[in-house]
């Protein structure tokens, strides 16, 4: 790289105090972000031979994935891990890496828990937390009442249909945009559901999914972040969903290999504050005074971090506007280790649905090595959980979830963990929180459009920009890859068509079809059932008048 010797700041930056920088490195792409949707961008535009700077904030690569290695569990992600069918970018990237996947564990029976309030008088309420285990298998608990089986099938039905009125690229344009903005998830839950058990579980699918509160959320935005994972059955099952697979060794070696791809071009310990793009290159700062010169900007930072980074000219009213409003969700990532896997002896495979709102975990996965080594069930605190359990001590949120699970699983063994880890992601300050920005009610109609839109010579990428399994690691890499073709095609290199390139199916994770029975197609809802009964009645009735009348004439 060649470099040049200027070293105060550019004459445009007015009311700015002057400090001395370093030399200045020239380069053609300066990657904010090294996370796996800013090094996927930096590994695209290298190939076209395009001369590219990753900075990242950290000490280290990965962004929302973190591969963390010690003696006692060898490798274990304390950030995204999972991976699936439909999600080809990322499984056709970490293939390239020279990657595999593994399938997580769900050969014998997931469990679904119910928190049972008692009478006071009852003798079983001295328990703390009393609640009812029943083992199942698939992607959503069995529903035995009749009624509450309509109210479940109703939702789910609901919920995929709705989406299939929101467009991929643009929810905001979807036909009842505006309406559907203004409600919150829970608002539309209330909707939806007659039954107390169809609402608690629906109110627990949006903590899993987006580790929010369903009071939080727009139903548009979460209508949308459904179907753009493929519905509520691949977004939610391990199986065929979007938690099949893990990677053998981590899913943070995707940064690190495309890092040592990309050698010194990747910089650490680079937090951005200043990009000034007035003049004819842009100039962008990090806090320790490094300063580079570039033709173009990608941003692949989550929306809220760019409040954190002096733009000159400043954003645009609206993007300033947009980032503001999209907190990140909140979620602890908790890994239990055992001294062996007592909870398949039992025939359970570890994977958990906790409905008890005393608990401090909602789900679980089984989280043991391939080779079924050592062993460990891997679970989140989610949504308000994670900002309630923040405040105390780790060995107490340990002890905690030690008897959880002692009650889920019926098991003593529970309560003799050899080690554990966790991570706060609302505590890391270069995330701000996981797994992804969320967007209130009233934003994505006013705001949401400009989530992509280039500003003069900066691109934006993030799996929060993606329109296809947005969120997890598939997106990061669409996003990255698709601001990467944006460049390019301002440098000439590659035409407007081919910004939005499509992708084959992976051979080696192929997806099976999502597929629904007649009875979960036609079956009627709750009100349906209600005014279908009223109906016949009212014709029995009128039925049985008219016979009256006929025999009195």
């Amino acid at each position: 790289m060649a470099s040049s010797t200027r070293n105060t700041p550019p004459s445009s930056r007015k009311g700015i105090r002057e400090e001395v920088y370093l030399p200045m490195t020239k380069c053609d792409v300066v990657v904010v972000g090294g996370g796996i949707s800013g090094l996927s961008a930096a590994k695209l535009l290298a190939e076209y031979e395009i001369d590219v700077v990753v900075l990242e904030a950290r000490n280290r690569v990965g962004g929302r994935t973190y591969t963390l290695r010690n003696e006692v569990v060898d490798y274990v992600d304390i950030g995204g891990a999972y991976v699936g069918p439909t999600q080809n970018r990322i499984l056709r990237l970490s293939k390239e890496l020279g990657l595999e996947t593994y399938r997580v564990n769900i050969k014998e029976c997931l469990i679904h828990h119910i928190k049972e309030v008692y009478r006071e008088h009852d003798i079983q309420c001295q328990h703390e937390s009393c609640g009812k285990s029943v083992a199942f298998r698939g992607p959503f608990p069995p529903v035995w009442n009749p009624i509450a089986y309509l109210d479940y099938n109703n939702l789910w039905r609901t919920i995929d249909n709705m989406g299939k009125e929101i467009p991929f690229e643009a929810p905001w344009q979807a036909p009842h945009a505006e309406e559907w903005d203004k409600l919150t998830m829970k608002e539309l839950i209330e909707k939806i559901c007659w039954t107390k058990t169809a609402r608690s579980f629906a109110l627990l699918f949006v903590n899993i999914n987006v580790t929010s509160e369903a009071h939080e959320v727009s139903a548009l935005w979460f209508l949308w972040y459904v179907k753009q994972c493929g519905g509520t059955t691949r977004i939610f099952s391990v199986s065929n969903g979007g938690q099949e697979r893990k990677f053998v060794g981590g899913s943070g070696q995707v940064s690190e290999k495309i890092k040592e791809l990309l050698g010194e071009r990747v910089k650490l310990d680079k937090p951005v504050c200043y990009i000034d793009q007035s003049g004819d290159s842009v100039i962008v700062d990090t806090i320790s005074h490094e300063r580079y010169e570039c033709r173009y900007v990608i941003s692949a930072i989550p929306p809220i971090l760019t409040c954190k980074i002096h733009f000159q000219p400043e954003l645009p009213s609206e993007r300033i506007q947009l980032v503001q409003r999209l907190p990140m969700g909140a979620v602890i990532k908790c890994v239990m280790y055992y001294k062996e896997a007592f909870w398949r002896k039992k025939n359970y495979c570890g994977c958990m649905l906790i409905e008890d709102d005393d608990a401090p975990i909602s789900i679980t996965l089984d989280d043991g090595k391939p080779d079924g080594s050592v062993p460990a069930i891997m679970g989140f605190i989610l949504a308000r959980k994670a900002h309630q359990l923040a405040n105390i001590s780790k060995e107490l949120r340990k002890r905690k979830i030690c008897e959880l699970y002692a009650r889920v699983l019926g098991s003593q063994e529970a309560l003799q963990p050899v080690h554990y880890e966790e991570k706060n992601w609302c505590e890391d300050q270069y995330s701000g929180g996981c797994y992804t920005a969320y967007f209130p009610p009233g934003t994505m109609t006013q705001y949401g459009r400009v989530i992509r839109q280039p500003f003069e010579k900066i691109y934006f990428a993030g799996t929060e920009t993606a329109t296809y399994w947005s969120g997890y690691m598939e997106g990061a890499v669409e996003a990255g890859e698709r601001a990467a073709r944006e460049v390019l095609n301002a440098f000439g290199k590659v035409p407007k068509k081919d910004i939005w390139a499509p992708e084959p199916e992976s051979k080696d994770v192929p997806a099976m079809a999502i597929t629904t029975t007649f009875w979960e197609r036609n079956l009627p809802s709750v009100p349906g059932l209600l005014m279908a009964i009223g109906a016949t009645s009212s014709i029995i009735t009128l039925c049985i008048i008219i016979c009256k009348c006929k025999r009195i004439i």
